[in-house]
């Protein structure tokens, strides 16, 4: 059953995830034009891209564990789904300067110092750029392997932030942020927890692991 699944994987491309990860985009868009918002747009724009790009982030760093424990390899598509993450992260902060703070810059240093949320946020942003730019081939061969996995656990970092912004910027603990904060930190704990293999036979259709 695993290798069958593992072969199905195998064969569906990458495009196809990208394709999966822009619907929400797509029906976002759909909903500005068509008055499918609520009460308050800019919020629900803002609130949307930011939940899928953590939803995204999540989804990149399970792949990790799901092969480590259940042999299943989804790490064909986990520069996709890191890539789809930053895309949301980077649209939810565009959003924010362009509709909620229309570019007045000086107010946005003020309000990203003043506000703890906005800074975890942008912090969170600023520590996955580097990821997003050497999320490629190129960027792991200049790199080396070994340099290029040490500056990718900067998500180690990131990833709670992230849902610390979420919480923080509700000024509650509410149930959803705080599960996914505990999802967020099992995973992370998961990498830590359980090595890479070494020299073990990797089944058929599985991807040669890089962090």
């Amino acid at each position: 059953m695993k290798r069958q699944l593992n072969d199905m994987l195998r064969r569906l491309p990458v495009w196809a995830v990208w394709l999966g990860g822009l619907l929400p985009l797509g029906l976002l868009i759909w909903d500005i034009f068509t008055g499918g918002l609520g009460v308050e747009p800019v919020r629900d724009v803002e609130h949307r891209l930011g939940r899928t790009a953590l939803y995204f982030l999540i989804a990149s760093l399970a792949v990790t564990p799901l092969l480590r424990i259940a042999g299943i390899s989804l790490m064909k598509f986990r520069r996709a789904l890191g890539l789809l993450c930053f895309t949301y992260a980077g649209l939810h902060v565009l959003s924010w300067v362009t509709m909620d703070m229309a570019f007045l810059w000086s107010q946005m240093v003020k309000d990203v110092v003043k506000r703890p949320y906005l800074l975890f946020g942008m912090s969170a942003l600023l520590l996955l750029l580097p990821l997003a730019i050497t999320s490629n081939n190129l960027s792991i061969r200049r790199m080396g392997g070994q340099a290029w996995r040490k500056l990718h656990k900067l998500v180690y970092i990131a990833a709670p932030l992230v849902a610390l912004h979420w919480i923080w910027a509700l000024k509650t603990f509410p149930v959803t942020p705080g599960f996914w904060l505990v999802v967020i930190l099992t995973l992370l704990g998961l990498r830590v927890a359980i090595p890479r293999p070494i020299g073990r036979a990797k089944p058929r259709g599985v991807a040669k692991e890089i962090g």
